[in-house]
Order: structure tokens, then sequence, then C-alpha cells
């Protein structure tokens, strides 16, 4: 058995066996290696799991390449040098939440005793709390540095943590580098400090819950409407995750006194029985909230992932039946209404900017320039939204900003995703159209004809384990050396490379520079393709799971709603196009 695996991932196993690890791992090892399983023994040590800009996230099981107490033990202690590095002199703290996943208690107990070992003081929820609630309590506490023990909408064998620094925003440029470097510095498992001191580590809770509630409540600009709509029939699901703790508080809060908890999803559950997978980006994730909504001829369907900074939602089409709406649809419907808002209220100065990546929608872009907003685009991840929040602080005014994978944010005491500040303004927006005798899907349908019907589609490939990653990069190699000339009939014009930095005028040949060192602009491994006719294609490997991912945009104008589906049904067939000419399958 042994001879079947490479040199370094046979050393790695040696290293496992004979170092100082507790005997329940060395067993596990050795039972793999015993049963013959060369693929599963391969996949858990030909590398260390990266610690990634973002922080970790892999499979749970024993291994250098899984999510266990000495790979989560060994990344927490590079961080903890690297805290105490950056902070020289001060009263150092950081606070930790954790979702309803497996191992996540534990790994956040871990996590708090090696922090605490290390002479850094700790803030601990005592239970499990959503990931926008860690974000604003590093804020609302005067962390150094916070962590949240998730692995968002994976499959239940998957955990990971998310790494935020003093702003509540994920880490970036430099520190996200400089903690990898620390990181790896860590080869040995006698390198990391597990003994906690119990008394460097406090337990939280209400004394942060109900600030943050507070401050969601704050964001609502229409509070008369929803005194009026009160009683809108809303159906929410957690998806056996933390979105149960501070959703439907934040809803009674608001006033919505007529929600409806999908209650086999109720209770947090790491196993996720209900669905294959918690993610709310797909449909047989909020299948029992359909089938309530449909019992209960609900307005508003809303679903959070396990660590509830995502959040899918539904309502009834033109034709009375429920369409759950995508990503982009929503980051849309939410920017749309804001802007109007802010525009009644006479709060558009020309200092107010939105945020949003490079993948999301251009619906975003367009509607900003109707309304004289500046609209910044950043790098896929929140984490850059956050440092253009950050480095615009006191000059510019952060109306929200989102994402085409279900994230979205309001106001700026959260510097990541909130899916329960954004349950909050979904049921307002809901509310607001109701109020005028319309649906959500109405106020969509509104949102295409004033500002064109834009319609995104994405293609998720995955690709496990060390083969999956060689030709995942062996795509993107093959799109590099030869990318398209024209996609569904119309010319490339346009060729963005954000991991050379390089921008291509296929009209002219000329190739000019895309200037990084701006806010939310580095080297990351992603190509965009635009045509004469408007569509965009974006492709990029993910950073935290085994996919690669292909954002097809197309656009059309919306001439009135009885063109609704004609067009729609125009713009789908030509997203089916591209799909087939680039074959992304």
């Amino acid at each position: 058995m042994a001879t079947a695996l490479d040199s370094p991932t046979q050393q790695r196993v040696d290293k496992w066996l004979t170092g100082n690890y507790d005997a329940a791992t060395k067993e596990s090892i050795q039972h793999l290696i015993d049963s013959g399983n060369i693929t599963e023994l391969t996949d858990s040590f030909y590398r260390d799991l990266e610690f990634g800009t973002g922080g970790l996230r892999g499979i749970l099981g024993v291994g250098s390449n899984r999510m266990n107490r000495y790979t989560v033990g060994a990344a927490t202690q590079g961080l903890s040098n690297y805290i105490n590095a950056a902070f020289p002199g001060e009263d150092i703290s950081v606070a930790i939440a954790h979702d309803s996943r497996r191992m996540s208690p534990e790994f956040a107990r871990l996590v708090a005793d090696i922090f605490s070992a290390n002479g850094i003081k700790v803030y601990l929820f005592s239970a499990l709390r959503p990931t926008p609630e860690l974000s604003f309590a590093i804020r609302q506490l005067g962390c150094q540095s916070g962590i949240v023990v998730t692995a968002s909408h994976n499959p239940p064998e998957y955990n990971g943590y998310k790494v935020y620094w003093n702003d509540g925003g994920q880490v970036v440029a430099p520190h996200d580098k400089a903690i990898i470097a620390e990181v790896n510095k860590i080869t040995s498992v006698d390198d990391i400090k597990f003994e906690g001191i119990p008394e460097r580590i406090h337990l939280i809770d209400e004394e942060i819950d109900a600030p943050y509630v507070e401050r969601v409540k704050s964001n609502a600009v229409n509070p008369d409407v929803i005194k009026r709509q009160a009683n809108l029939n809303i159906v929410y699901t957690p998806i056996h995750g933390t979105g149960i703790t501070l959703v439907p508080r934040v809803l009674d809060a608001l006033g919505f006194n007529n929600v409806h908890i999908v209650q086999e999803q109720a209770t947090p559950d790491g196993n996720f029985p209900t669905v294959k997978s918690p993610n709310p980006e797909e449909r047989a994730a909020m299948q029992l909230a359909l089938d309530l909504a449909n019992s209960l001829d609900a307005d508003l369907i809303m679903a959070t992932d396990p660590d509830a900074d995502r959040v899918g939602a539904g309502a009834r089409n033109h034709h009375g039946e429920f369409e759950l709406l995508n990503g982009n649809q929503m980051a849309s419907l939410i920017i749309y209404y804001l802007l109007n808002a802010w525009k009644d209220a006479g709060k558009l100065t020309g200092k107010e900017f939105v945020a949003k990546t490079i993948v999301t929608t251009d619906l975003i872009d367009q509607m900003c320039k109707n309304y004289g907003v500046t609209c910044y685009n950043t790098l896929t991840g929140f984490k850059y939204i956050a440092e253009v929040i950050r480095e615009l602080e006191g000059k510019e005014k952060f109306i929200g900003g989102g994402e085409e994978s279900y994230g979205y944010l309001i106001g700026d005491f959260v510097r990541d995703k909130d899916a329960i500040a954004s349950c909050a303004i979904i049921a307002e927006l809901t509310a607001y159209a109701k109020d005028q005798g319309k649906s959500l899907f109405d106020m969509l349908m509104a949102m295409y004809q004033d500002n064109g019907f834009y319609y995104e589609s994405l293609v998720s490939l995955t690709k496990k384990g060390k083969s999956g990653a060689e030709e995942i990069q062996q795509m993107m190699a093959d799109f590099r050396a030869n990318p398209p000339k024209s996609i569904a009939g119309s010319p490339v014009v346009r060729v963005d490379d954000y991991k050379a930095l390089t921008r291509l005028d296929a009209t002219t040949g000329t190739t000019s520079a895309i200037e990084a060192g701006k806010m939310g602009i580095e080297s990351s491994n992603v190509l965009q393709f635009f045509t004469e006719d408007g569509t965009k294609v974006s492709a990029r490997p993910s950073g935290t799971e085994p996919k690669i991912k292909f954002y097809v945009s197309v656009r059309e104008p919306l001439e009135s709603k009885e063109a609704f589906d004609d067009t729609y049904a125009q713009l789908k067939a030509k997203v089916q196009r591209v799909i087939d000419e680039l074959q992304l399958t």
C-alpha cells in the first residue's frame, strides 16, 4: 500500500503516524492504510490544507488536507502569532462565532483555547450565531480580529473558518498573505499551544444580539409601510442553520406579525437532514418552504444558508406561481428599492456609492448611473466590498451592495454579506410593493422596463480531488491560450484577464493594464469576455470549493410587462447557446 503513494504524501502519512498526535487519529490513519483506500488516503495527505486568503475550508477527517484539531490548531497558532506581532503592546482581543455544522462548537472552543494560550482575550458566543453578527461584534467590542467557524453552504462533510480584521471585514492585503506566511511556519504539532486559559475567555450573547437587532431595524426606510402591511404573509426557513437565532426576532422587531417558520428545518443540525445541500441558491433546498408557501398563499419566501450570510427569496409571478429569484435579481431589486427611497427622501447628494463584484449583474451599474450614484466593482468576495467601504469611510456614504451568489449588505455597521439585514429589507420592499397593490415580481418587471432586462446564469462544475484541481487549471489555461473570437453570434470586443491584470481591446488588438492596488482589485484567476451586443462571460475557479464557475450575462430591452415572457424565453435561449458554444459542461 505504502509504495502506491508518492514520496511527499508518504512522508506526511509517516509524520502523522509517528508524531505527537492522539491515538484515535493514528488509529484512523492506520485504518485507511489497512483498508487499501488509496484514493482517500491520498486526498487526505497529498497536501497541507491550504490556509487561503479568507481562512480555512475543507472536508472533516484525519490528515494534513482535512479539517481536524491539528490543521485548525496550526492555522490558529499562526494567526495568533501574526496578531500579536501586528498589535505590539496593545490589549488584544478577538471575537469567535460558529454555525450549526458538525464540529463547529468544538472547533470554536479549540480556537478560543489557542488564542487564550497566546495571551489574547477572547469573546466567544455562547451558542451558534450568524456570520454577520460576528462582523458586528468585532466592531462593537473593539476587537483586533475575529473568527467564524463555518463552511457556509457547503455539503455536510465540510467545515472551515473565516478570518476577520479590526474593521469587521474579512482579511485583505497586506494582512491576508502575511497571515498565510505565519501559518506556513507552523510545521510541527508541537508548535501549537493547545492548553487554553479560561480566565481569558468571555462568553457573549445578548449584549451583542440586542444592539445588532436595533441597527438592523435602523435600515428600514419606510416604517409606515411596514405598519400598514404588518400582516404580510412570510414563509422563512433557516435550513437547519443559524438564521433561526435572529431572522424571526428581527422581523418581529420591525413589526411583521405573520411569519411562518418551516418547522422541519427550524432546528440547527449540521447533517442538514432535509436537503442534499443547504444552499438557498438551489431550488431543492427551498422545496419545503415552497410547499408551505403554496399551502398558506404566502406573499414571500426567504431561506438563509447555515451561517446566515446568504439569503434566497421567492414570490408569486404574474402567472400566480411561486418563482425563486436569483442572486442578481435580488441584489438588483434591493438596490433599485434603496436608490428610489434615497432619492425620494432627498438623500442623494452625489457622495453616495454602491459596491458589487465584477461577476454580478451590470444592471446595478446601469441603475446607479441613472441616479448619479457611483458603483464600485471589486473582485469576487465580500471582503473586497468591505475594503471599499473602509477606504471610503468618512468620504462617501455606502447605500448598499451585493454579489450574485445571494449575498447582500445594507448599511455599513456590518462588513460582510448579511442575510439577517437582507431578510429585513426584502420583507420591507415586498411590503412596499403590496402597499401599492403590486407584488415583488411586479417590482422586478418595472425595474427591467426602466433599465433593461438583464438575465444571468451560473454554470458551476465540480471537480474533486487532485485530478479535479488539475483539470480546472487546464480549462483556464486553454481559455487563455485560445480565447473565443465570438460568442452567440456577436464578436468578442474585450478580454479582461485579472490574473495578468491586462485588458485586451479585441477590435484594435491593443492591450492595457488593469490597475492593481485599486480598491477591491488585485491579481486573481479570473477571465472575462465581452461581446459587441452586451453579452458577458466570466470564468473563475472557486477559491473555497473544488469548482470552476462560469457566469453568463445577456440583455435585451423590455418594452412592456406583456412582453416579459417572450423576452425571458429569448434571453434564456441565448444563455443556453453561449453554454453550448463554449462547451461549459
